[in-house]
């Protein structure tokens, strides 16, 4: 076969069959590389045999776990897209992104096989009513419709429930020595939330992907070898672990992945793993940088030679601190899960200019004006990039378009300058996207949600400044004539929410008002609305690419 993943994994497993692959934080469950290299082949071959073709895709629900990284190589290895579900999403959540997707196979385990199971149900009752993308599923040509499966495949590790195989029992029926077609290897296809609340896939041809990779760059903090020891803290349904740990088992590194995060256990975890990289997000920091000064100082981090962060905005004071702390570890990236360009910046070039979330390692950035001319250095325009190969929204040919301009720059969602040497400092925030504990939130389909209650006759939602996540969710209500503002109804309101959707999307706080900044033509000024609670300049990031 002609996929990198089976060379890599099989140079891996030839070299070092009996050395770590990847070992959970807590547990101390590890895998070898002889065991990802033959369990991944034998899944592959499982879901070649059950019908799944190049560029079909399997999604994964699952709590962090060795499981992953069988699943996600064997759909590489296959020739498949792997699209991750949130564990904190409810069942219409989960459901909507895997008929979304056109899943053609599903993989859970005990903790998440009921919500997996709902989430069947609700993609089920979709396509039995013509909901959204359930005719479409990915065939042997990438874009062609193609008759939907008559079912879906689902498999559930450690567990059990109706319609879903047991992974042993179904991979029993693989052979040790099983053989894999000749395909390119298979890619993620992550889901990232849009203007309209419900998360949108991001989806590049896996014939693109095979003259480049998007990930690998020649920053020494890349680079992963037999000799790297990478520490993943964040949940696997994320963008940057998937990305990341995978990247990292590419080049040979030993993954360590934390079950949960808690700032003394990752102490903990580099010092008995003797962790060489870690990324984390500042939310991470914060909680590190709490603990008790005999908590701090009580774990061995001389083996650490590189602190990864990205995905929300790093407060000054607090990347400050950290590096004061660890020293000059700390290395930040600002990109997206669409890829479209990336930057980065080292501690020391960071010390020279704080706030700045570095140079253009992939893509050439652009800073542009309204008009579309480009500006020079000192002037707040739009961030955006070009000289990467473009991307397309799953499904959504509209949105897709817009994110790039007459010159074929895609715009990431975010303004900014750059310094005259190049450095680029993020002043604002284009789009009303929320970024909670690194985590991106949409207030739209909050919004549309507490519309519903009897109470509430307006609604905004925003973020607001957070010590500890960066940005909170707050609902601003105007209630109902006849409706008396109180801290009953605010707890209502978020319980609510709480009670239709993930938690992280719903409201932390609830203010009431007596009327929201609207224009004459009705439109909500949220940028009017969120001045009242934080200065328009606050820095802001996107989600890891």
């Amino acid at each position: 076969m002609t996929a990198a993943a089976a060379d890599a994994l099989a140079r891996h497993a030839a070299a070092r069959p009996t050395a770590t692959a990847a070992v959970m934080a807590g547990s101390g469950r590890s895998i070898d590389w002889r065991t990802l290299e033959s369990r991944s082949r034998r899944i592959a071959s499982r879901l070649i045999r059950a019908g799944l073709r190049q560029g079909d895709v399997i999604a994964i629900l699952a709590e962090n776990r060795l499981d992953w990284f069988e699943w996600m190589w064997a759909a590489r290895r296959a020739g498949l897209y792997y699209t991750t579900l949130s564990t904190h999403w409810k069942a219409d959540e989960a459901g909507y992104v895997l008929r979304d997707c056109g899943a053609r196979a599903l993989f859970a385990t005990g903790a998440t096989v009921a919500v997996a199971a709902q989430a069947v149900a609700a993609r089920a009752a979709a396509a039995a009513a013509g909901g959204a993308s359930a005719g479409i599923v990915q065939g042997a040509r990438e874009g062609e419709p193609v008759d939907p499966p008559s079912d879906l495949l689902c498999i559930v590790a450690d567990g059990a429930a109706p319609g879903f195989e047991d992974l042993e029992t179904w991979l029993a029926e693989a052979p040790e020595d099983a053989t894999l077609p000749v395909r390119l290897e298979g890619a993620d296809f992550l889901y990232s939330s849009g203007t309209t609340g419900r998360p949108k896939g991001i989806r590049r041809p896996l014939e693109q992907l095979a003259s480049v990779d998007l990930q690998r760059g020649d920053l020494a903090w890349k680079r992963f070898d037999a000799d790297a020891i990478y520490l993943s803290t964040a949940p696997m349904y994320h963008s940057a672990p998937v990305r990341w740990t995978m990247q990292a088992l590419r080049g040979g590194a030993c993954c360590v992945v934390m079950e949960r995060f808690d700032a003394e256990a990752a102490l903990a975890a580099i010092e008995r793993y003797r962790v060489t990289h870690a990324q984390f997000v500042p939310t991470m920091f914060v909680r590190l940088l709490r603990l008790p000064a005999e908590a701090r100082d009580r774990h061995d981090r001389s083996s650490l030679r590189f602190a990864i962060h990205a995905a929300a905005p790093c407060p000054v004071e607090v990347k400050r601190a950290m590096i004061d702390w660890w020293g000059p570890v700390l290395h930040e990236y600002y990109s997206g899960t669409e890829a479209v360009g990336r930057t980065s910046i080292s501690s020391q070039e960071w010390l020279a200019r704080p706030g700045s979330v570095g140079r253009p390692e992939l893509g050439t950035l652009h800073i542009v004006g309204e008009d579309g001319a480009e500006l020079g250095p000192g002037r707040t325009g739009h961030v955006c990039f070009s000289g990467v190969p473009r991307f397309e929204y799953h499904g959504d040919p509209a949105r897709t378009r817009a994110a790039y301009d007459a010159l074929g720059r895609a715009s990431i969602g975010d303004v900014g300058h750059v310094d005259a040497d190049g450095y680029l400092f993020l002043t604002d925030r284009a789009s009303h996207m929320i970024i909670t504990g690194g985590v991106n939130v949409y207030p739209q389909e909050t919004e549309n949600l507490l519309i519903g209650h009897p109470a509430v006759a307006d609604v905004a939602v925003i973020g607001v400044p957070d010590a500890e996540f960066g940005e909170s969710v707050k609902a601003v209500v105007v209630p109902r004539e006849g409706v008396t503002p109180s801290e009953a109804l605010a707890a209502e309101l978020v319980e609510w929410c709480r009670a239709r959707l993930s938690g992280i999307k719903c409201p932390r706080s609830v203010d009431f008002v007596a009327e929201l900044p609207r224009t004459e033509a009705g439109k909500l000024m949220k940028r009017l609305l969120r001045d009242r609670y934080a200065p328009p300049t606050q820095l802001s990031t996107r989600s890891p690419g």
